[in-house]
């Protein structure tokens, strides 16, 4: 067999269920799958191969998973920090979507995060937001994985002027994009409880499961949210969702900060997901989610990022450091979100809470070739002696060399292969001018 693609000479992280570390690893790529996993061979010339990357004694390992984001709202960047969430949301970052959110902010603005989250090492991403159509559309353009959400909200959105068409709308882009291309797979995205209709809510839920797709929604994020909910339907807000019957394993819940042991009792029996976001949540002063008590219970556990508007960054390396040392810190036990388990929540545990871990979030035969190669020879990343550590404690984004999704090469020697990031740079600060005046 003549190999696409063959990825070699590098310490290879599988992430598989034994968690398998291959010193000088080798990973054989044909039609978009892995189809050969071992060690590089020491006196033998490699398989032949239609193309070939050394990783130079670096890191090859799965590509990243963000498990929520934002993507159009890297226009946002750095618009409105330093507020609470309420006011954020309600008095910055609403005006700003109903002033500046188009089609064309929204194409540029999704090429830019495309780019941003390639070029740290993320190969698939769970999207929510508006004008959905056009994100699918720039994130074919650049070939990155995602599970994109169309959004919904019972107030007048980007695309949706009349909150009375919010689950049409969401059904349109559904059925437009379920068999439209293998990267991409249709969601719904319901913003909140507290912005969404018990009615709005059940009625998406039905179409997701309709369509075999996942419904996410953010869910116990503030503390006003959990009293807003008590005091309106004498609910938490986990057990008014529960209750109206949107919580199962196809359910991804995005936060969960403020959750009882009660709650986190019905997520697990419901098998729902969740998407841990702990930059965002530090940021605008949510709360600390109780993620060592829900993975204590066999819920599964990804990374996010949140939008650019709350972090500011798509960066996962950064989210997994955090990620482990906040909750060490929250709990007083070092030995709490060790390095292993953190990796796997940006990984294969992050593939499974969006649904993806049958074909991705590990390196293993016949998974879909979504990986990365890290450059080690810096400074920084010597010596090494626990790759895995190494990942989370050490690693930054601007380590990734190479990027790979479904047998594609996309990233070369730190370089976007067919984009040009430097005019979509350009054309986001044009359309950000008007954003600041």
């Amino acid at each position: 067999m003549v190999f696409d693609l063959i990825v070699h000479n590098g310490t290879l992280i599988t992430v598989n269920p034994a968690f398998e570390i291959i010193e000088a690893g080798m990973v054989c790529i044909k039609d978009g799958r892995i189809k050969q996993i071992e060690a590089t061979p020491l006196s033998s010339p490699l398989p032949n191969a239609d193309e070939i990357i050394d990783a130079k004694g670096g890191i090859i390992m799965p590509g990243l998973v963000n498990t929520h984001t934002h993507l159009p709202m890297t226009l946002f960047r750095g618009l409105a920090d330093d507020l609470p969430l309420d006011v954020w949301l309600n008095e910055k970052i609403f005006p700003a979507e109903r002033n500046h959110i188009t089609s064309d902010s929204v194409h540029w603005s999704t090429l830019l995060a495309c780019a941003e989250m390639l070029m740290s090492g993320i190969t698939t991403c769970c999207d929510g937001y508006f004008l959905e159509d056009v994100v699918a559309a720039a994130v074919s353009e650049i070939g990155i994985r995602a599970v994109l959400g169309q959004g919904v909200i019972d107030f007048p959105a980007p695309g949706v002027a009349d909150p009375a068409k919010n689950i049409a709308t969401a059904r349109e882009f559904v059925q437009r994009w379920e068999q439209r291309t293998q990267l991409i797979t249709p969601s719904i995205f319901c913003h909140s409880p507290y912005t969404c209709s018990e009615k709005t809510l059940i009625n998406a839920k039905a179409l997701t499961e309709k369509h075999g797709v996942i419904f996410q929604i953010h869910a116990a994020e503030t503390r006003n949210e959990w009293n807003q909910l008590h005091a309106e339907r004498e609910s938490t807000p986990i057990s008014f969702l529960d209750r109206i019957g949107v919580l199962d394993q196809n359910t991804l819940l995005v936060h969960c900060i403020w959750v009882s042991d009660d709650d986190i009792g019905i997520i697990a029996d419901r098998g729902a997901g969740i998407a841990h976001c702990p930059e965002s949540n530090m940021k605008l002063a949510s709360g600390i989610s109780p993620v060592p008590k829900l993975l204590e219970t066999g819920i599964t556990v990804g990374l996010g990022t949140d939008g650019c508007a709350s972090n500011n960054n798509l960066d996962l390396f950064h989210e997994m450091d955090v990620a482990a040392k906040l909750h060490k810190a929250h709990t007083f036990e070092p030995t709490i979100m060790d390095a292993a388990t953190v990796l796997k929540m940006a990984t294969i545990e992050g593939a499974r809470a969006i649904g993806l871990d049958p074909k991705i979030g590990s390196l293993e035969i016949e998974k879909q070739a979504d990986l990365i190669v890290l450059d080690t020879r810096k400074p920084h990343l010597v010596p090494m002696y626990h790759p895995a550590s190494h990942i989370v404690y050490t690693t930054a984004a601007s380590d990734v060399n190479d990027v790979v999704v479904s047998g594609n090469i996309l990233i070369k020697d730190r370089k976007m292969v067919a984009i040009d990031v430097d005019r979509i740079m350009d054309k986001v600060n044009e359309i950000a001018f008007n954003v600041r005046i």
